[in-house]
């Protein structure tokens, strides 16, 4: 493990975004402390590090904060450079496209499976599903184009790790809702990469909580707010 000093991470357990912060942590080797945050009673210290959104994750370095998982995944590739293999690509271009993609992940895929979860009726969840697999059909044709079992090659990189920290939720939501939204039968490219992410170290270092997580986050916050979100099965 690197010795860097004072690292601490602001999370909340089921947060995809605080997952992908971990998991560039974790690539690097990087000793840092986990601050899990109750969501529902933020702390000052989560107030005083993003007063602009008052989100997770928070990665704060001798005392300074980092705040959106990009910015952060970017932050600790460059500051423990030496630490091991770099997570984003060296090459410019293949830099340029995957933080291209990287994009088009968070703007298109967590607003689509979340839309699942949100959809007043059974007609209206089917067209998210729709929508949703339609954003997963563009990033298999993205892992296509790469020829190689990961979006960074040979091994997991940036952008794997940018698509894979909501593995778990699109898991939990197929449970929840009796959908398939990693479907081998429409997107076996992605599927199969889905696989081969889930067995790789970077997945399994206990950073990625389980699917039933996910479940019990939603049931808990039915049970505080029975008016927001709809019901899972």
């Amino acid at each position: 493990m690197a010795g860097e000093g004072d690292v601490k991470l602001l999370g909340a357990a089921v947060s995809p975004f605080a997952v992908l912060a971990r998991m560039a942590l974790e690539m690097k080797g990087v000793r840092y402390e986990y601050v899990d945050e109750d969501m529902g009673n933020k702390s000052e210290l989560l107030l005083r590090s993003n007063p602009v959104h008052k989100k997770v994750p928070v990665l704060i370095h001798h005392g300074r904060p980092v705040c959106e998982s990009l910015a952060i995944v970017e932050f600790v590739d460059e500051v423990w450079d030496a630490a091991g293999p770099s997570i984003l690509p060296t090459v410019p271009y293949q830099r340029a496209t995957a933080r291209f993609w990287a994009a088009y992940t968070d703007g298109k895929l967590f607003p689509a499976y979340f839309g699942i979860q949100r959809a007043a009726t059974e007609t209206e969840r089917a067209e998210k599903v729709r929508e949703m697999v339609e954003v997963i059909s563009q990033l298999e044709a993205a892992l296509a184009n790469g020829k190689k079992p990961f979006f960074a090659g040979d091994r997991v990189g940036y952008l794997d790790i940018v698509v894979g920290c909501h593995l778990f939720w699109l898991e939990a939501f197929s449970g929840m809702f009796g959908v398939a939204l990693v479907d081998a039968s429409k997107t076996p490219l992605f599927a199969a990469w889905a696989e081969r992410f889930g067995e790789d170290e970077v997945a399994s270092k206990g950073v990625v909580p389980g699917a039933d997580k996910v479940v019990e986050y939603f049931k808990k916050k039915r049970q505080d707010n029975p008016a927001a979100g709809t019901a899972a099965k």
